[in-house]
């Protein structure tokens, strides 16, 4: 997705700036000004040590009228205790008098570096300096604001008609470490002019998460700052509430679409990662076992490790398939395919398979493992990617 090719979406105006909240000449604060009578929804992490712009968002979203977002990349004001609490609340009453709103309707979001202070004053005089900037094309430049070790900026756009009217959708997100499903496995902002009830775009935004930033992994990790923020202005057409209706289901399915691609955008920018595989599992009992399977395959770094080293070593895959916990599964009734060659027929071996062609698949950058357990109708499926030496240097070089 090129710079130019973004679209604008009325009734918002974002501005990237350079607070120096690292050691490093790049814009890092993110502003994103959103005009009255917009509907703002949004997930937020699980992880029990939420960092505290997580705490203040939850509490701000829920008071509702939301028309501000700050997004600051390079501390994630994590693990700081009641400081990093008023330092959040210091950032919204910053936004608050630059944008002449109320504190309570500012979201703010923070990654980065975890159990180190914000440099509250840096990000305090950068707000002022963003709201003088603030414009409809700020798309791409904030795509790059917010990236921590992503090695590029991840964003993506739709345009679907809508009661007769072309109605846009852009998004922008962040990750390529610490992500693990648990909702949402990074940051990520995504923005439409079509008009939703806030009811309506809540339960949207839970599904949209559920079918992308919720099926993938890169290394199993949940962060504390992990946040998807969802946002209708309602600037083009009427309002859409009939949840049947072909219009809603269009916007629905590019909705989604621009969070899948955010999500896979994600998984293949995975720190030092050079595979890209879809784990998927059928023949299962419930969703929720064929899902638990594929993250049990993806997430395992045996498997991973083999996926790295291009070696289809199909003993770690009945590993991790039986590492799972399924209760009653038969291995006598697993089969196991990589793309279209199988591997594992009946739980053992393949008579047709050769280590020729299994070296074949897992020399593509980009294949699919899918995992038959031959025990029900239910199939799901997620997104990983491999571990490298990369990932190690760059985790173990992250503060320095």
């Amino acid at each position: 997705m090129s710079e130019h090719s973004l679209p604008q979406i009325p009734g918002i105006r974002l501005a990237s700036v350079p607070a120096r909240i690292k050691n490093w000449e790049r814009d890092d604060l993110l502003l994103v000004a959103i005009d009255e009578g917009a509907s703002v929804s949004a997930t937020f992490t699980q992880n029990a040590f939420c960092a505290a712009p997580v705490t203040v968002a939850k509490e701000h979203i829920g008071a509702g009228g939301v028309r501000a977002l700050l997004v600051n990349a390079g501390n994630a004001n994590a693990a700081t205790g009641e400081r990093g609490i008023e330092d959040a609340r210091a950032c919204c009453e910053a936004v608050a008098t630059a944008l002449n709103i109320q504190p309570k309707q500012v979201l703010p979001f923070s990654t980065g570096v975890i159990g180190e202070h914000l440099p509250l004053q840096r990000l305090l005089d950068g707000v002022p300096r963003a709201a003088e900037q603030l414009r409809g094309d700020g798309w791409a430049a904030a795509a790059k604001a917010i990236m921590t070790t992503d090695t590029r900026p991840k964003t993506a756009s739709r345009s679907v008609a809508v009661a007769g009217q072309q109605v846009r959708i852009c998004g922008i997100a962040k990750g390529a470490g610490m992500i693990q499903p648990n909702m949402a496995t990074m940051l990520a902002y995504v923005a439409t002019d079509a008009a939703v009830p806030q009811p309506l775009l809540d339960t949207l935004v839970q599904e949209a998460v559920a079918a992308s930033f919720n099926r993938i992994s890169v290394d199993g990790d949940t962060s504390t700052n992990d946040a998807c923020v969802l946002i209708a202005t309602g600037a083009t057409g009427p309002t859409i509430a009939d949840t049947q209706s072909e219009d809603f289901l269009n916007l629905k399915q590019a909705i989604v679409d621009v969070h899948i691609e955010l999500a896979q955008a994600i998984v293949k920018d995975g720190e030092g990662a050079s595979k890209f595989v879809t784990v998927q599992v059928t023949g299962a009992a419930s969703s929720e076992e064929a899902l638990k399977v594929a993250f049990e395959v993806g997430e395992s770094p045996l498997v991973k490790t083999a996926l790295y080293a291009s070696d289809p070593n199909w003993g770690r895959l009945v590993m991790a398939v039986g590492n799972a916990g399924i209760e009653g599964l038969d291995p006598g009734k697993v089969n196991i395919f990589l793309d279209d060659v199988q591997v594992v027929e009946a739980g053992g071996r393949a008579a047709t398979y050769t280590e020729a062609q299994g070296d074949k698949v897992f020399a593509k950058p980009e294949f699919t493992i899918t995992v038959d357990l031959g025990r029900g109708d239910s199939c799901e499926h997620i997104w990983t990617c491999d571990f490298s030496h990369d990932y190690v240097t760059i985790n173990a070089e992250y503060r320095t």
